[in-house]
């Protein structure tokens, strides 16, 4: 018996890692063409590669839910296309001992996401995206297009680029008095951080009145802020691809300010119950096999986990922006999806046993 485990555990791994290459390569290969539309001043073809390569990390992330669902419908349905499971089931094998162990691969993917989510793709993504910005030239320009925005109190602002050791590129701050007139412009080249304020560094400031405005230039000024190197590294990298404990910081700092920090818990709750949903597709693809998609052909089965797959996808995409326009919790827009596709498979399996 402990033969028949490992060969289903072997046979759904090793068509989990045969899908994951599949899918990260093309991923891979269309993120470099991507990439070389933005290819310009010091960012040119070697630097899109190893953007891409430092974002893989993120990128196998992003694919694991996927890969397991493919993996186990694709290594499931070549053993009932063989008749294998039909021999085992004459065997007296039963459908849970079966689910079992073509659950143990499902296993070490959601500790592995987990691992990986949390302490490596986060950071080389903030890697990435600072020497991307760098490389566009970050610090020469005024709110460019990439980079962030933030709020603090009646000053509104933007970072071209954050540097993990601490240093900020093309720094813009707008400051409002409480009647929403735009008192102040700042624009520094640089900012580091020392200890408990920030330097900025060669830049010019333009004061605005009602009678008039004056431009004025400054080396180097000590700019106060409760922002840290640790809540801006936070804030380079999207939501979806920061850690879980990355997430509640900022979140919760967020609702410290008195802003909306609706995008970072709808993220956070993604991140949290990531493993439930895996465990909840790997239980979906096992019940197509065992159900409606028994006796079809390999093709048909990767058909449909892959409009399976988008629609739970889309499900969760269109259920999170709606939590935040409607104002209703974002931990039931990431659990709906779960619920419906858990009730589904829970179904099918009871039909087939």
């Amino acid at each position: 018996m402990r033969k028949l485990d490992r060969y289903i555990t072997r046979t759904v791994g090793g068509a989990t890692l045969l899908v994951m290459l599949v899918v990260l390569s093309l991923d891979v290969i269309f993120g470099f063409i991507a990439e070389l539309d933005d290819a310009r001043a010091d960012y040119q073809a070697f630097d899109a590669l190893l953007y891409v390569l430092m974002t893989l990390p993120r990128r196998i992330y992003d694919y694991l839910p996927v890969g397991a669902f493919m993996g186990c419908l694709v290594g499931l349905g070549a053993l009932a296309s063989s008749s294998e499971l039909v021999v085992v089931r004459a065997a007296g094998v039963s459908l849970r001992r079966i689910v079992v162990s073509a659950m143990k691969p499902t296993l070490i993917v959601i500790v592995f996401g987990l691992l990986l989510g949390e302490y490596v793709a986060p950071h080389f993504e903030r890697i990435a995206q600072s020497q991307k910005a760098v490389a566009l030239g970050a610090g020469e320009n005024v709110a460019a297009a990439t980079g962030f925005w933030h709020r603090e109190g009646n000053t509104f602002m933007h970072m071209n680029a954050v540097q993990p050791n601490g240093v900020l590129h093309g720094v813009s701050l707008f400051r409002f008095d409480d009647e929403r007139w735009l008192e102040s412009a700042t624009f520094a080249k640089r900012a580091i951080h020392q200890g408990d304020h920030w330097i900025l560094g060669k830049g010019t400031r333009t004061r605005l009145t009602r009678e008039g405005a004056e431009r004025e230039t400054f080396r180097q000024e000590r700019w106060e802020t409760d922002l840290s190197p640790e809540v801006l590294s936070v804030l380079i990298v999207k939501p979806d691809n920061l850690s879980i404990s990355g997430l509640y910081t900022y979140a919760t700092y967020l609702e410290a300010q008195g802003l909306s920090a609706g995008n970072y818990w709808l993220s956070f709750w993604k991140k949290v119950l990531a493993p439930v949903a895996i465990a909840v597709l790997v239980l979906v693809a096992i019940s197509f096999v065992f159900g409606p998609l028994r006796s079809v052909t390999m093709g048909f089965r990767v058909f449909t986990g892959i409009i399976v797959g988008l629609l739970f996808k889309y499900m969760q995409d269109l259920l999170g922006p709606m939590s935040l326009v409607f104002g209703f919790d974002p931990i039931l827009a990431i659990t709906a999806p779960i619920l419906v596709s858990g009730l589904v498979g829970a179904y099918l399996m009871k039909k087939a046993g």
